[in-house]
């Protein structure tokens, strides 16, 4: 089955380029040019993951986002300006799955929706109607849900990926290098910050950073305590 593409942009010519190559790579794509009307497209259901313009005529796309939050799941991957690092932060806190900096290579764009489906598919058809538990956290993986006390955390498809490989490695340090390609399907680049901003998300969402549950091992990546 085709993946389904909500494409959010309010240029028309960058629209039409991305939808063009997005149906030749195989996915089924619908379009919108503002905000309301991505919100409208998304609530009904028919997309798989979502590509949103943080710049919009009507609604701004990082309000869009916090909505989208609030009723979905959805991976959703910001298309930004070239070099505007704020906004790209202010995304990864609102809920970002990833990021790709306008004008956009519509190759990398793929590569980078890929990667995400492919984990969300992945996970969807590993096994494994069992629940992980470690102390006061549980992993259900037909739910992609991890649970703190029995209660939900608020996760993005990214942050969920990188919490369960830090829990299935739990007590040791998992590399940055390696945490990038299996929790985000990508190499690490140089002054890529992406896997530090959703570090520091499940660092709040797990209970502040006064006691941080995944610790920095400098130079090397990320442990999360065993001692859960």
């Amino acid at each position: 089955m085709q993946n389904r593409i909500l494409l959010v942009e309010d240029d028309e010519e960058l629209r039409q380029l991305l939808a063009r190559y997005l149906t030749g790579q195989g996915f089924t794509v619908r379009e919108a040019a503002n905000g309301r009307d991505g919100l409208s497209l998304a609530a009904e259901n028919h997309c798989d993951i979502v590509v949103l313009d943080i710049m919009l005529p009507d609604i701004n796309g990082l309000e869009v986002l916090r909505q989208l939050r609030a009723q979905t799941h959805l991976p959703v991957v910001l298309l930004t300006a070239r070099g505007d690092e704020t906004d790209r932060i202010v995304g990864f806190e609102v809920g970002a799955d990833d990021y790709i900096p306008k004008p956009c290579n519509p190759r990398e764009l793929v590569a980078r929706l890929q990667a995400i489906l492919r984990r969300v598919a992945w996970d969807q058809a590993t096994d494994v109607d069992a629940s992980r538990e470690y102390g006061d956290l549980r992993v259900e993986p037909v739910q992609r849900r991890i649970f703190q006390n029995d209660e939900p955390l608020d996760l993005t498809a990214t942050e969920y990926e990188v919490l369960q490989v830090l829990l299935a490695h739990i007590g040791s340090v998992v590399r940055k290098t390696d945490l990038m390609q299996w929790a985000l399907g990508r190499r690490l680049a140089s002054h890529d910050r992406t896997l530090d901003m959703h570090i520091s998300n499940l660092r709040r969402k797990l209970g502040g950073d006064d006691s941080p549950r995944i610790e920095t091992v400098r130079g090397l990546g990320y442990s999360f305590r065993g001692g859960v």
